[in-house]
């Protein structure tokens, strides 16, 4: 009887269920192993980019974390980027390149970049960038009186650029520089009238002198020999003309090369100006062939535009809010901060 008094009363015990483990918490924007992927996302998208200038992060629009299995993820993020000073051929650390402000008509970079984080390193597999420049109308909304970004085709940017690059040979000892790109430009109406060219530029094998004589068998340095530079210039044309030039070369830098030869203004226009453009558009869409996993470009629907991701995150809360805490089950995180913290302004 004992015996059998002692099963029931086991019987009767209340089982206690093993509890799951809560997965882990998401990734906030702002989570330090978020902005150590996208730092190394923004040195590959500016190491890949050949033209118009390098880019900051400006903020962690979105992340997304696909585990693959032991020390091995897939990371997905969207990215804001700003537009710096520094030419893509500068020799400037990115950390010492300066944002150019909201006034001097922004640029802003969007970003979707895949990386996988193996064994604690990470690496990028794929990456496709735009950009575009800030709306005319924001700018004269804040500053009436700013200069806005004109076409690189303006008659008045070409005859800008030309000026002050024959200015420069004519008076520098440095070798004959031939234009690469025009980088930036803009007019100014009133109450001066000014055009402010920005420019990048090549050594040739020429000097000033010899150009004179032929400058059709002026070439650009080789690759192993090469020296890029960036030229400023702003042309006053009332009431009275006034052209002032500033180039500087870089020195030859190993493994710095310029994806299009050189084409001098006096020959005619550049491929890179005649449709138009104010801004050079990332149009970067690069899978890194040495990569260890694949290096599809595919990046994954619920990558959702800012707005969406936050709209999303507070449909998540309020309905988190609603639903009973029942017993047994383990509360899901809360969904992760994103956006995240704006570095510099938002465009």
């Amino acid at each position: 009887m004992k015996a059998l008094a002692a099963l029931i009363l086991l019987v009767q015990l209340p089982i206690h269920k093993a509890v799951p483990a809560a997965p882990p918490a998401p990734l906030g924007c702002d989570d330090p192993e978020s902005e150590a992927a996208a730092e190394v996302a923004v040195s590959y998208i500016n190491g890949h980019s050949h033209h118009g200038y390098k880019f900051a992060l400006n903020r962690i629009e979105n992340i997304r974390v696909l585990p693959q299995g032991l020390n091995n993820d897939i990371i997905f993020l969207e990215l804001d980027l700003l537009e710096t000073t520094c030419h893509i051929l500068s020799p400037v650390p990115l950390a010492n390149c300066t944002v150019r402000s909201f006034t001097q008509h922004a640029v802003e970079g969007d970003c979707d970049v895949k990386l996988q984080k193996l064994d604690g390193k990470l690496s990028v597999l794929a990456s496709k960038c735009h950009s575009h420049a800030d709306s005319s109308e924001d700018i004269v909304q804040v500053c009436p009186d700013c200069p806005l970004l004109a076409s690189f085709n303006n008659t008045e940017v070409l005859t800008t650029v030309t000026a002050a690059l024959n200015d420069h040979n004519s008076k520098s000892a440095d070798p004959y520089l031939r234009l690469l790109e025009i980088g930036r430009a803009k007019i100014q109406y009133h109450p001066v009238h000014i055009v402010s060219v920005e420019f990048a530029v090549a050594a040739t094998n020429c000097s000033a002198e010899e150009a004179k004589i032929n400058v059709k068998a002026c070439q650009l340095l080789p690759d192993d020999q090469s020296n890029f530079g960036f030229c400023t210039a702003t042309m006053v044309t009332g009431p009275s003309q006034d052209l002032r030039v500033d180039c500087q070369l870089y020195g030859h830098q190993p493994g710095v090369i310029y994806s299009q030869p050189g084409q001098d203004t006096s020959a005619g226009l550049l491929p890179s100006v005649v449709q138009g453009f104010r801004n050079h558009n990332l149009r970067l869409s690069h899978n890194n062939p040495v990569a260890s996993e694949s290096s599809s470009s595919e990046f994954p629907n619920s990558m959702l535009s800012a707005k969406s991701v936050a709209k999303r995150a507070v449909a998540e809360v309020a309905q988190h809010d609603k639903v009973p805490h029942l017993v047994g089950f383990v509360t899901p995180p809360p969904p992760p901060p994103c956006p995240g913290k704006i570095r510099h302004f938002k465009i």
